[in-house]
Formats: C-alpha cells, structure tokens, sequence
C-alpha cells in the first residue's frame, strides 16, 4: 500500500512527512531528471505503508517539471490514496490543487493543515460542510505539533481500504458537454486516466498525452483540435486557461462556502515583516542577523576545533612514534588520522552549527524573505528576479542550485542563473573561510568575505545580463508565514545536509589525504606544486599551497583540510600572512566548482557552457583574489 502526500510549496507538507518518517527517509530523483521525491516506510494501524513525499506543486497542469512528474507519478504508479495537504490559512488557493486532484478519480483525503495559523487569521472553518461539498474525508491538522496526524493517516488507511475514489466537482454546463463529448469519443477505456480526466488532460493541450491519442486514437484529434477551437471563441481564452479558472472558481466558491471570516488582528509576524521586509530598514536587519549568525557559528567552531585538533595532533605523534613518518606504513596511517581530523576538527565544528542555523532560518521563514530583499536590489544592478531562487539554495550546496535552474523558461535564464549559483560559497566554502580567515583573523573579516562575494556576484550579473540582454521578469515569491521551528525538524534537515559530507565527501577526504602522504612520502607534491605555481605566484602565494587548491575541485572541503597536511599540520598562522589567508580564501570561494557541481552543469547545460563557466569562475577567481589581496595589504 502507498500514500502519496502532494501539496502546494509551503503548505507543511514536508513537515508533515518529516513527522512521521523521522530520520529513515530516502531522497532520490525521477528519471531523467532533477526533481527530487522523498520516501519512507510507516506503520499504520498495523500495516506497513510506502510513504513518498512529492515535489510541492501548485497544479497537474505540466508546465514545469515538477508538475509534470507528480502527474506521471500519479498514473504510472499504484498510489492506494493521495493525501491533499493545503494550507487552511489560504484555503482558496490551496483547493485550485485539491479540485484538480479530484478529477484524477483516486481515493483521496484532505488534510488541512495550520489550523492554528488560520484561526489566528479570524478564520473558522466547517469541516463537515467542506467534507460534504468534497465528497471526501477532510482532517484538521497542525502538522509542526503534531496535532491530527494519527486520525489522518488512519482515516487514509481506511479510505485506501474502500478503494472508493470521490466524484469529480463538475464545470461550466458549455465546458461539461465538451469533455463528455472528447470522454464519449474514447470508447469508455482510456490507458492513463479514466476517461472524463483524460478528456480534461486532452483538452488542457498537454503534448505528451496528445502524443498517444495520436497512436491510439487518431481520428479523435481533429475533433480534440475543434473543441479547443471552440472553447477559445466562446471563452476568449486558450482552453487551458479556461479550465484553469474553472477550477479556481470551485475552488473560491467552497472556499466561501466553508469559511466565517472574523477580525483578522495585527500580529506580531505583521510588526516584524514591517521592520524586515522594510526598504531601509530591512537590509540593515539582514546585515545585522548575518553577523550574528556568522558571529555563533564561529564561536561554536573556534572552542571546538583547536582542542579536537589537539587530540589529532597528539594521535600522529603516537603513530609517528610507533610506526616512523619516515617509513611508508607510518605515513599513510598519519595521512589517513590528518583526512579523518579534517573532517572531525575543521569541517565539522563549523559545517554541523552553519546548517542547524540555515534549517532554522528556512524554517522560521526567513529565507524567502533573504530572497525577496536580495531581488529588490540585484533587480536595480540588472540581475534575473527568478535567479534568486537557486542563488539562495546555493548557500546549501551549489549542486541542488543549479538542479533548480531547471525551473526557468528560457535557456538564457538557466545559463545566467547556473552561472550566479556557482559562485555562491556552499556550506564547505563557508567552511573554509571559516576555518581560516574566522579562526585567525575574526569573524568580522569572515563577514567581509561574504559580502564582498556578494558584490562580486552582482557586478558579475550585471556584466552576463549585459551580454545576454534580455527583458527581466519580476520575481514571485510567496512569503511564509513565521513559524517556530521544531529541533526535531531543524535536526532532521541538517542530518539530511550533513549525510552528503558523511557519506560522499569524508570518504573522498580521507582517501585525498592519504594520496596527499604518499605524494608527499616519494617528493612528488613539488612536481604537482611547480605546475600550479603560476597561479599561486601571481596571486602571490607560497608553492604549497598547489596541491590542496586541485584536491579542492573534487570537494572544497580538501582546499582547506589539504592545506592542514601540505603545510605539515602546523598552525597556518606560522607559514601563512594575513594577507595569503584571505587571498586564498577568497579564491577558492570562487575558482572552478567542486566535481559534482561540474557534473550537473554538464547534465543540465551541457559540456560547452559548462566549460564557460568553469573557465569564468577561474577569471572572477584570479581578479577578486587579486582584489582582496590589494585591500588587505592596505587594511591590514
């Protein structure tokens, strides 16, 4: 038995998911594409149940990704019931999805989630009378308490028992005697949908369904193509637009059936978003909180990384004294303590506390209002409105930011965004800059670093939208409502950030430093050093600091944790000036992505603009350290 949970974004349908499935979920991707789906098992009243997570969407109507594979999931696979989770805080829009997901003719329960945010908004709701109008079972739900989610999944259970999927809600009567004339016409059997919504699909002028109505069906497409011509010559409108707004004319009008609006208060959220949200006030409010977070994330990685360096460094003087630094044995050992260190010691005191403050920043519901600051400004210096979207991804990891590009119109969007998102420091460039500059020179110079990144975007968007011209679109962006987060939940999405380094790239660390010992074992790090040595020269660096900028392109974690070896793990104040610790920080914010991020640039753009971009970010890399290391000679 599966449940399939499919909302629109922001509803708490992830919270929801994340309630019940805790840490055992999986994350994987459609085929063909980058959209991601998220699924686990559960136990509901005795029975286990194949629980998956669908991409947020805010219709079926396919015309974006994530529309198009939450349909195909729905017709491809054996869903037992679709749990519709909206939000009760804006019920109108919320069941546009919930009308559409009726005509899919599937058993179906509505869970109606942030009740407690919808009385706040003086809204009181008739349940039954919704439950009536729907013709399906509709369960109140505060999914971040808790609240309702046992009688939601055991009313699911007992509706994917009935297997008696709920009627369709029924158009306009000119509409209605279209689709049952295209339904009539399909002979009563239909390979993907019952007839009535495969109608609707048709008529909807979906390329992919009318594809096989082509093969199976082709005397039906001259008529198909005359029903969309008459709709639009009645309507006024192309067919999809019209059924569109039929559906959210349902979807207003039990809406207003079913809600008693009372006096909606001033809150606090709305005093907050006065000062947040401000023209003014509001930049100066998000300077103020990223110092504070860049100020705690340092704290907490300054006192835990040099006594847990402490530990290593006593651990390779074991290991020197027992087996000798000078024999192969002994080096390789020690080369696989210093990998392990660098997770342990520099990586994980400032990545573990970056994350938890980025999930509890996305989850208060701050992000999207980073984001919609961010476009009012880079809007005035010509960057993209909708680029924003994987620029504030990318502070996570460049690789889903540039997987979210996909999103985007137009080809010239992607390239320009993907571009952008790639010289947004990651949570490991962060590291890095953390475990360097913050450590030894302070978390203000740390904060510096950030913003100068930023102004180096914007000047760099400024120039590709220049070279790409093109009308800009507005941004929309649909603001959250704050919320407190859950530790279970902010728990929950940093394990899931900080899996990736477990699993994929402290293996790659290890196995880095250990090829790092041998090199350095058979006094092969110079050679490597001497062909890296003109841009370490230019940028007016000492030669070892070769190696550890090539192991950084397969994980930016290695330009800092290589660094730690190279230099012998010594302290890096010892060998290295104010002056080149910025520099190189700063050049490994922005020189050549790390592998995975060159693989999804290839994937999504292909080889070509790929290698543009990795040749861009090698020039902006060379012209910003350049940058950076002028002004610290003169500041410092």
């Amino acid at each position: 038995m599966r449940f399939a949970l499919i909302g629109q974004p922001n509803c708490g349908k992830s919270t929801l998911f994340n309630h019940v499935a805790g840490y055992k979920a999986e994350t994987g991707n459609f085929a063909g594409t980058t959209v991601t789906y998220t699924e686990s098992k559960i136990l509901v009243s005795g029975e286990k149940i194949d629980l998956v997570d669908l991409p947020g969407t805010y219709s079926l109507s396919g015309m974006n990704p994530a529309e198009k594979v939450t349909l195909q999931y729905l017709t491809s696979r054996e869903v037992s019931v679709i749990i519709n989770v909206v939000d009760a805080s804006h019920l109108a829009q919320g069941l546009g999805l919930t009308v559409e997901l009726l005509e899919m003719q599937k058993p179906l329960v509505v869970a109606l989630n942030m009740m407690d945010e919808a009385a706040r908004e003086g809204m009181t709701i008739d349940i039954p009378e919704l439950q009536s109008l729907l013709g399906t079972p509709v369960v109140p739900l505060i999914a971040s308490k808790g609240r309702g989610v046992r009688n939601l999944f055991v009313t699911a259970h007992y509706v994917a028992k009935q297997d008696n999927p709920p009627k369709r809600l029924t158009y306009a009567k000119d509409l209605e005697e279209v689709i049952l004339e295209i339904a009539g016409n399909l002979d009563g059997k239909a390979a993907i949908l019952e007839p009535e919504p495969f109608a609707i699909k048709l008529l909807e002028g979906d390329i992919q369904w009318q594809g096989q109505i082509h093969d199976e069906y082709p005397q039906l497409l001259p008529k198909l193509n005359h029903a969309q011509l008459m709709i639009e010559q009645t309507r006024g409108q192309s067919a999809d637009w019209v059924i569109s707004g039929e559906r959210q004319a349902l979807a207003t009008n039990l809406a207003s059936a079913v809600v008693l609006q009372g006096e909606r208060r001033v809150s606090w959220r709305d005093r907050i978003d006065d000062i947040l949200l401000h023209p003014v006030f509001g930049y100066v409010a998000l300077v103020l909180i990223m110092f504070l977070f860049f100020e705690i994330v340092y704290g907490i990685g300054s006192i835990l990384e040099t006594p847990l360096l402490n530990i290593f460094s006593q651990l390779e003087v074991f290991l020197d004294n027992l087996f000798g630094a000078d024999k192969l044995l002994g080096a390789s050992l020690i080369g696989i303590v210093q990998g392990i260190a660098g997770g342990v010691a520099i990586v994980f005191p400032y990545l573990v506390p970056f994350l938890l403050g980025l999930g509890f920043l996305e989850d208060i519901g701050y992000l999207p209002r980073i984001a919609f600051l961010m476009d009012t400004l880079m809007k005035r210096i010509g960057l993209h409105g909708n680029a924003i979207v994987p620029f504030i991804l990318g502070y996570g990891c460049n690789v889903p930011a540039v997987m979210s590009t996909r999103m985007l119109e137009n080809r010239r969007d992607r390239f320009l965004a993907a571009a952008l998102s790639t010289l947004v420091p990651c949570a490991a460039r962060i590291a890095v800059v953390f475990g360097l500059v913050a450590f030894y020179l302070g978390p203000t110079v740390a904060l510096a670093i950030y913003f100068f990144n930023l102004i180096v975007i914007a000047i760099t968007g400024r120039i590709l939208s220049g070279l790409l011209p093109e009308k800009t679109p507005g941004l929309i962006l649909e603001m959250p409502v704050y919320r407190i987060p859950t530790f279970r939940t902010v728990i929950h999405k940093t394990w899931f950030r900080l899996h990736e380094f477990v699993v994929e790239a402290w293996p790659i660390l290890i196995a880095g430093s250990l090829v790092l010992a041998i090199l350095i074992y058979y006094n092969l790090d110079n050679n490597i050093n001497t062909l890296v040595r003109p841009i370490t020269w230019i940028l007016g660096l000492p030669a070892a600091v070769g190696l550890p900028l090539i192991f950084g392109i397969l994980r930016k974690e290695l330009s800092l944790v290589m660094l730690y070896q190279a230099l012998g793990g010594v302290d890096f104040s010892d060998v290295l000036t104010s002056v080149h610790l910025i520099t190189y920080a700063v050049f490994v914010v922005f020189y050549i992505p790390c592998l995975a991020t060159l693989a999804v640039l290839k994937r999504e753009l292909g080889t070509r603009n790929m290698v543009i971009i990795t040749l861009l970010t090698v020039v902006i890399a060379m012209i910003a350290a350049q940058i950076a290391r002028l002004l610290a000679t003169i500041l410092l």
